[in-house]
């Protein structure tokens, strides 16, 4: 079966630029008006910064098939029941015919600090495919075949995020693989865990400088957790619900 990529590399490109055009324009109005938040939050409230890649997802559900389905968007539209919650807020749906198709959590974490963010980071992506998977089981989306369910991160690529760090554990010994290595490498090996803990159906890691504004560059940090792997994996999940 024949999947379509849907020129990926160059939208994912144009996404890049988008999430570091918002940043910079967001921080330079709230400077302006003299109302800019500390650190990097005049970054993050912008609230558009993944955008560009919002409109690859949907492209990509289109360009395989599926391009009659509920592609939701917009946030009043974006709930779905949970176990342990009575609803969680996802960043796009694709819903077919009362089927939930897929849900995907975009994310994003830029410097100067990593450390706390990471952590917070990681605790949520867990959580929250935990809590789906439950609500699954007690057949919260009704008799239905295992969703694709997705999440993709993009952290700058910055000294503070490529630099060792120390792991601290007074009473028990710190897993080999995290043992002095970057928060980029720790995000590698915790989008690797929750595929292979089946947590997420494939979770990406994209690594961008801020240079990239005016070139859209990025890069991976493994097969594994490419963009490349997320997008022909999620592809090829549309492709396989269209024909059904």
């Amino acid at each position: 079966m024949a999947i379509d990529l849907a020129d990926y590399d160059r939208k994912a490109r144009e996404s890049v630029m988008v999430f570091w055009g918002y940043r910079e324009k967001a921080r330079q109005k709230q400077v302006k008006a003299g109302t800019a938040d500390q650190g990097e939050r005049a970054g993050v409230t912008a609230g558009k910064n993944m955008d560009g890649f919002l409109s690859l997802i949907k492209d990509l559900v289109v360009a395989n098939g599926l391009g009659h389905a509920e592609i939701h968007q917009k946030k009043a539209l974006l709930t779905l029941p949970g176990f342990f919650r009575p609803t969680k807020l996802w960043d796009i749906l694709v819903i077919h015919k009362g089927k939930l198709i897929a849900a995907v959590e975009l994310k994003s974490q830029v410097g100067p600090s990593f450390g706390n963010n990471f952590n917070n980071r990681t605790e949520e992506a867990i959580g929250t495919a935990h809590d789906l998977w439950t609500a699954y089981r007690e057949k919260a989306f009704g008799e239905t075949s295992r969703p694709f369910v997705g999440w993709l991160m993009l952290v700058e690529d910055a000294p503070a995020s490529r630099s060792p760090v120390r792991s601290s554990s007074p009473h028990f010994k710190v897993f080999q693989e995290f043992q002095r290595v970057s928060y980029l490498k720790r995000y590698d090996i915790l989008c690797q865990k929750l595929v292979r803990e089946q947590l997420y159906t494939t979770a990406a890691l994209i690594t961008s400088k801020r240079t990239a504004v005016n070139t859209g560059d990025f890069a991976s940090m493994s097969e594994m957790t490419s963009l490349r792997t997320f997008v022909a994996a999620f592809a090829g999940h549309i492709a396989t619900e269209a024909v059904q």
